[in-house]
């Protein structure tokens, strides 16, 4: 895929993760020089516990990075503010979204924080970009619907719709599809490629959903011990670096089914 805008919205250089404690610091991953592009769809791989979830919180400013630089826009992320951040970075995490008497469109609006003055009044321009949000996501029926009477997947979609509707260049997700079923996880890995492609947004998805990932992402960042691999998912399945996301030798991934079988 050609993509429409290729300069690299989001870019790290020589970036160290992980915590800082009271007598030292823990460092779960280092040397990293990732790019991530407007307009492709990437799905951040790697074993439980590898790390994945705190490159994903340092990487929206959620957590401070040990060291290195992340650059958005060609600039330090560090002299964006909160609210010019938000109009850069949307979110969508992990945790299980709690229920809602808020409506569908009340939800998607919130979105649009980042943009309505001290009141939160919306304005025209607000309005526009949550129909438009609604209706990419197939969500404008349930516009009026309360969010407490939602599925697990309509509620997922609705979340995405409101970082939609925030209008930022980067969509970042931390395992959107961990509580749905088979259906819905294809829906919402559709539904992000879409918007990845249609709307020309780089979209970074953290998954354990391996066979998805291959088949829908422009590329993979395979994180492993020793830093992230990355490429296209065809260049990681033949290399046999998708390998590396078990560590029995009897486990392996076969490229014909598309999926991880015995030996």
């Amino acid at each position: 895929m050609a993509l429409k805008n290729s300069h690299n919205v989001l870019k790290t250089n020589n970036l160290c993760i992980g915590y800082h404690s009271k007598k030292d610091e823990k460092v779960i991953s280092n040397n990293l020089n990732l790019n991530l592009r407007k307009g492709e769809l990437i799905c951040l791989i790697g074993r439980n516990g590898i790390g994945k979830s705190t490159l994903i919180r340092t990487l929206s400013k959620m957590q401070p990075r040990l060291s290195g630089e992340i650059l958005l826009n060609d600039k330090n992320i560090d002299l964006y503010s909160g609210n010019e951040l938000a109009k850069i970075i949307g979110l969508v995490l992990t945790e299980k979204i709690p229920a809602s008497n808020l409506t569908v469109n009340e939800l998607i609006a919130l979105g649009r924080q980042p943009y309505t003055n001290w009141i939160g009044r919306l304005t025209q321009d607000d309005i526009k970009h949550i129909k438009k949000s609604l209706e990419t996501s197939d969500l404008t029926e349930l516009a009026y619907e309360r969010c407490d009477k939602l599925s697990d997947g309509q509620l997922q979609r609705a979340m995405i719709c409101r970082a939609l509707a925030q209008n930022t260049e980067i969509i970042i997700l931390d395992e959107p599809t961990a509580h749905l079923d088979v259906q819905h996880k294809i829906e919402t890995f559709r539904l992000l490629k879409n918007i990845a492609h249609d709307l020309n947004r780089a979209i970074l998805i953290s998954t354990h959903e391996i066979q998805l990932a291959t088949q829908i992402s422009d590329k993979l960042w395979l994180m492993t011990e020793e830093g992230i691999i990355h490429g296209n998912p065809k260049e990681l399945i033949e290399n046999k670096d998708i390998n590396l996301l078990f560590d029995s030798k009897k486990i392996r991934f076969d490229k014909e089914t598309n999926q991880f079988i015995m030996k």
